[in-house]
């Protein structure tokens, strides 16, 4: 038996860090993304052997482990997953061999890692037919990843992985999201990709350095940085209409407004070679 998935990668358009606690749980997040044409994807191979193969293509590591609670030495994520899939779902049907691999690097500011739980998440829920909707997969995979695995980071990617399209996410208290999908029109989605690049710095980031600092902000009441965060919450809201109308010249104003804020809330989120090209683009038109 040979079992498929594959979950988008996202663009984080407005709204980012609102999904971060204890933000969202203090003042309640709004974020506006949507998932592009990269994706992560995973495949599930059943066989008869004694040891489960293991082939991360995402993070370069091929291994073999025997097929027991833990699953060492796989890789976090897969690992992750599959304890909370034996501990919550029992164990698995027998034997296999799982293939994971990323269009985008690690650290690409895409939601990769959450993608990929959310990808190899699905594999393992189709595999023993468990009982998973979107809710409950994006639920369990940000469950998986900021509490059993600890990895630091917000609510927002396991969502757009798991739903998919352009939706307007809500955040509250005790972990509530609520997600809208927005029905954009095509011509309005034809001119945004006519509109904006996607560039690769050639560089990767770790987000756990800038979380813990726009944590720290939020938990001392530094008042610029919450003031920030306030008017990044509020782009999602203001966006989101410019986006419905097909504005894309006030599209654009709000996403450069929203950058300059962010740049409030942590020295991590920008650097030299981040603002060279920013200046360069704006100096093109």
């Amino acid at each position: 038996m040979i079992i498929r998935s594959k979950a988008p990668l996202r663009l984080g358009l407005a709204g980012g860090g609102s999904d971060v606690s204890p933000y969202s749980d203090l003042y309640g997040g709004q974020i506006l993304n949507a998932t592009i044409n990269l994706s992560a994807y995973c495949t599930i191979e059943t066989h008869p052997g004694e040891m489960v193969q293991v082939d991360a293509y995402d993070c370069d590591t091929h291994v073999e482990c025997p097929l027991d609670a833990k699953l060492e030495p796989a890789p976090e994520l897969i690992r992750g997953v599959y304890q909370r899939i034996v501990k919550d779902f029992g164990p698995v049907p027998g034997t296999f061999r799982i293939t994971t691999y990323n269009d985008a690097p690690a650290g690409s500011g895409l939601g990769t890692s959450s993608t990929m739980v959310v990808c190899i998440l699905k594999c393992f829920a189709e595999w023993m037919n468990l009982p998973l909707g979107d809710y409950e997969t994006a639920r369990l995979a940000y469950e998986i990843e900021r509490k059993d695995l600890a990895l630091a980071g917000g609510k927002q990617d396991q969502y757009a992985a798991a739903f998919g399209g352009f939706n307007f996410m809500e955040f509250h208290q005790d972990d509530i999201v609520i997600v809208n999908p927005l029905k954009i029109k095509s011509w309005i989605v034809d001119e945004l990709e006519s509109s904006m690049v996607l560039y690769y710095t050639g560089r990767s980031r770790s987000s756990a350095a800038i979380i813990s600092e726009q944590q720290k902000n939020t938990s001392s009441g530094n008042a610029v940085a919450i003031e920030a965060m306030h008017r990044i919450r509020q782009s999602s809201s203001d966006m989101k209409l410019a986006l419905l109308k097909g504005d894309m010249e006030e599209f654009g104003r709000i996403l450069g407004q929203a950058w300059e804020d962010k740049k409030k809330m942590a020295g991590a989120i920008t650097n030299p070679m981040i603002q060279e090209a920013f200046d360069t683009a704006m100096a093109a038109g």
